[in-house]
């Protein structure tokens, strides 16, 4: 399942560059300057669009967008590193689940907080989060470790947001994919799901999640070519 959101966050960038470069974009820009117009169409999470206009698909389409090339590598790196780890514990299923959830609690944060925002690091923060939890459960020195590196991680991250401004680093969205994974970390079991209705409960929230990425696109196609707002 990791393998296939990566696969996803790829494609709309590719699809993000076309745009930018019919747009007259192109060269160095691409590095950190995706044009913003191409990012609103494809679906960036922008407050007013989401509470006056109900275009709620964006608080997951903002979640596969990337403003420029260091920032989706930057997050793909760690999610390639993360979400695997995350996966084998909760099983693919509830990974899609927890991953869609925790991207868009993140969106709806940031989008209540007034940011124009994107980017798959609201959904990352959620699986830290969802990571912390399991290491307060279990013991062991492993798990000590591993909690107090995810811990500088976020110190790190938030530091970032706060110290350089410039970078545009929303830590609004990485504040709710982070409190939302700790708190989703804690309601489920940190298990593979067990054979019987713990098994169809975990296909069932996956199928929800798949089927609620593929409305939010279908959505945002519907809405690609509506007027910008002023």
């Amino acid at each position: 399942m990791t393998t296939g959101i990566v696969i996803v966050n790829v494609i709309l960038f590719a699809v993000e560059l076309m745009g930018t470069l019919q747009s007259g974009g192109g060269g160095l820009a691409i590095l950190w300057g995706i044009n913003g117009e191409i990012l609103y169409r494809l679906g960036a999470c922008f407050g007013p669009s989401i509470f006056v206009g109900h275009q709620w698909y964006r608080l997951v389409t903002a979640m596969f967008l990337h403003g420029g090339l260091i920032h989706i590598g930057f997050n793909m790196m760690v999610l390639v590193d993360l979400g695997p780890m995350v996966e084998e514990v909760y099983g693919s299923a509830r990974y899609l689940f927890l991953y869609v959830a925790t991207g868009f609690v993140s969106f709806l944060v940031s989008a209540l907080a007034g940011h124009f925002s994107i980017g798959a690091s609201g959904p990352i923060l959620g699986l830290i989060g969802l990571l912390i939890a399991i290491t307060t459960r279990r013991g062991g020195t492993f798990m000590k470790e591993l909690r107090s590196r995810l811990i500088s991680w976020v110190v790190t991250i938030f530091a970032i947001g706060l110290l350089f401004t410039g970078l545009r680093t929303d830590n609004w969205a990485h504040f709710g994919g982070l409190a939302s994974g700790f708190l989703l970390g804690k309601v489920f079991a940190d298990r593979q799901p067990e054979a019987g209705n713990e098994r169809t409960r975990a296909y069932a929230l996956g199928w929800i999640a798949g089927l609620v990425v593929v409305g939010s696109f279908v959505f945002m196609m519907l809405h690609f070519k509506d007027p910008l707002p002023i």
